[in-house]
């Protein structure tokens, strides 16, 4: 009996432990790796076009100067918006959950905000009308069914987000044809937007060897190699050059 007990405490043992990979996969191990980076640009950017607001004076009156489509958003030869993603080497069989916390996108001063951003595979998405002016938000999904929703006024819609994987899937505005966003759809965690500084870090990625895109709206997309160990953190720039 004594023996029967004791192989019983080794399986109820191996129950838990079963439990608590699924709930805390590979990649957000306390030992896992992290890629960091920059992302520069070379040469002078080009120059975002002026917008005119001047039927939406509840846009307009939010901008001390005038308003630009913020397309690139370089600064000190650093640049923003770009989205750096894991694009392969993760395991075949990796599991990872979605957040319940839904990704907000929010049209404020009739531009969207983040106009870059990552969401997971089922992750919730709220949207935000922050201007109190009339938006029509498209998704324009290619692999995700697309969709199309009004929103009048002040208001936030819940939406259910994506099923499956697709980098990028453009969101437009049917009332103004200025507004633009992009959002990287991921069924893992290993994904980032650069900020001004233009850095970025993919933090909790198990050992192996990656391959790490970046993507930006006007200049493309460049991909690396990168090999990592458990606990490492390795660094790994990209460089865009303005035409």
């Amino acid at each position: 009996m004594r023996r029967f007990g004791a192989v019983a405490a080794v399986g109820a043992g191996l129950v838990v432990l079963a439990l608590a990979v699924a709930r805390h996969p590979a990649g957000a191990a306390s030992d896992g790796a992290t890629v960091t980076g920059k992302v520069k640009l070379v040469g002078k950017a080009p120059a975002n076009p002026a917008i005119d607001m001047g039927e939406e004076p509840k846009c307009k009156g939010k901008y001390t100067t005038g308003p630009v489509d913020p397309a690139v958003l370089a600064k000190n030869g650093m640049l923003a918006n770009v989205f750096v993603y894991v694009k392969t080497g993760l395991p075949a069989d990796a599991k990872y959950p979605a957040p319940s916390t839904p990704v907000e996108i929010d049209q404020n001063g009739c531009l969207y905000h983040p106009r870059v951003f990552g969401i997971m595979v089922g992750q919730g998405l709220s949207i935000k009308n922050s201007d109190g002016v009339l938006h029509n938000i498209k998704a324009l999904g290619k692999k995700n069914r697309p969709f199309n929703i009004s929103q009048p006024t002040n208001m936030v819609t819940q939406r259910p987000g994506f099923t499956v994987t697709e980098v990028m899937l453009p969101f437009e505005c049917n009332v103004h044809g200025w507004m633009h966003a992009f959002a990287g759809v991921q069924p893992h965690p290993f994904f980032a937007t650069t900020g001004e500084d233009g850095s970025f870090a993919l933090k909790g990625l198990p050992p192996g060897t990656y391959t790490i895109e970046a993507w930006h709206e006007k200049f493309g997309v460049q991909t690396a190699t990168v090999t990592v160990k458990a606990g490492e953190t390795k660094a790994s720039d990209f460089t865009f050059t303005a035409k």
